[in-house]
């Protein structure tokens, strides 16, 4: 399902969203089953069948009961025919609309969830939607259509669009467009085609995040930037490795290719600047460029179409799998920022303590002290520790700088308030 704006010839898609495990085939597996069954009720003496393993004759059940799924578009029953199904016996059932539509309710039910994605994806509800257009062949069906008009609140749809037609020709329109097709004295004249992002793409953080720098559905082509750094001291080189997908760590996304960014000035962790550049233009060309901001120094790398890109059925899988396992990427992804936070909390502190004239050699050493304890309870808690335990540590910290910074504000505040001594003359 995709959800797009027309506007004096500019056609642009604000979402687009699917479900790779929900299609015609579906229905026609289910009605396959089905005649199996009435078969074998009629049939006693092959109730212990495996069907399975007679291909040729599977293969001309399915055909006649896709055949029978078209027809149930147009009529309220039609019936199932295969001649010499098995050892000479006829496969001969009828079938209702009534009946294909119970036994494919849930199917028809799932149609509603990618809808509805599709919708909160471009922020928009069901009553912005002016027109609501039909195209693929699990479209004409009854209760598709039903079902469909009932969530757009009794909408007329719209079923001129031959549905066999519709994604050839606008395949063709693209094509011929993004070839530089010289459209003047032609119907694509002053058309203008804006696509979007079919999946997230950014690189792996600290931690093993998905940092993502282009959201899913954003209109291309389009440029956006981040900034990020080093995730040691005097860290010389980083490896920038490019992902696509919703997944919130990286590993579950895929991987679109690396480079690396090297001499890199020394310098504490977290000072180096780098920052992260994105372009991905209209052929769905991305280039992506790292530089380090106090010396200059870049790296690229091109990623095309063939560069081990998913296709239209993994993308639609990989947007199912990050709604299944949102809870649980959700919570590993506070523990893992939780972290993060700790960590980089406990280095600026040990990196700029000691330099602070501010601090007196007491408050040094009962800052330095914490930081190393806590630096002792990663070690051995990093990849076990909760939230919680994170979050409990940082405040141990806290407690120890926080009434420290209070009393050095306090001198300060008193010693601005202390008059000053006329000296005689």
């Amino acid at each position: 399902m995709s959800i797009l704006t027309l506007e004096e010839g500019v056609f642009e898609v604000k979402s687009t969203a699917g479900d790779t495990h929900l299609g015609g085939e579906d229905f026609d597996n289910n009605l396959v089953d089905w005649c199996v069954k009435e078969f074998k009720k009629k049939n006693r003496s092959f109730a212990n069948v495996n069907f399975s393993t007679k291909p040729r004759a599977m293969r001309r059940l399915r055909t006649m009961c896709e055949r029978a799924k078209c027809l149930l578009s147009d009529k309220t029953e039609t019936r199932v025919e295969v001649d010499n199904f098995h050892e000479g016996n006829d496969l001969n059932v009828k079938i209702t609309r009534a009946r294909f539509e119970n036994l494919c309710h849930k199917y028809f039910d799932d149609c509603l969830k990618p809808i509805q994605l599709v919708l909160d994806d471009a922020k928009m509800a069901k009553e912005d939607i002016n027109e609501v257009v039909l195209v693929g062949g699990s479209s004409r069906i009854p209760k598709v259509q039903e079902l469909i008009t009932t969530f757009f609140n009794g909408k007329k749809l719209n079923k001129t669009i031959n549905p066999d037609e519709a994604v050839a020709m606008g395949a063709a329109v693209q094509a011929y467009i993004l070839n530089g097709g010289d459209t003047e004295g032609t119907d694509l004249h002053d058309l203008i085609l804006l696509d979007v992002a079919p999946l997230s793409l950014g690189i792996e953080a600290i931690g093993g995040v998905m940092s993502k720098i282009i959201e899913r559905n954003t209109t291309i082509p389009c440029s956006r930037n981040q900034m990020f750094t080093t995730g040691a001291d005097n860290q010389k080189a980083v490896e920038v490795r490019v992902f696509e997908g919703e997944r919130e760590f990286a590993a579950d996304n895929n991987l679109l290719g690396k480079f690396t960014l090297g001499d890199i000035p020394d310098a504490p962790r977290g000072i180096p600047q780098i920052q992260v550049n994105f372009n991905l233009d209209a052929n769905g060309i991305l280039n992506v460029y790292a530089e380090e901001k106090s010396q200059g120094n870049k790296a690229k790398i091109t990623i095309t179409n063939e560069s081990n890109r998913l296709t239209r059925d993994e993308i639609e899988k990989m947007i199912l799998n990050a709604s299944v396992y949102a809870e649980e990427d959700d919570a590993r992804r506070k523990r893992v920022d939780a972290r993060n936070k700790l960590e980089a909390y406990a280095h600026r502190l040990k990196n700029t303590v000691p330099n602070e004239k501010s601090f007196s050699d007491d408050d040094k050493k009962k800052i330095k002290d914490c930081v190393d304890e806590v630096f002792a309870w990663l070690q051995t808690n990093r990849t076990t520790g909760s939230v919680s335990e994170f979050k409990s540590q940082l405040k141990k910290i806290e407690l120890v700088l926080t009434p420290i910074i209070m009393r050095i504000k306090s001198d300060a505040a008193k010693r601005a308030k202390k008059p000053v001594e006329k000296k005689d003359s």
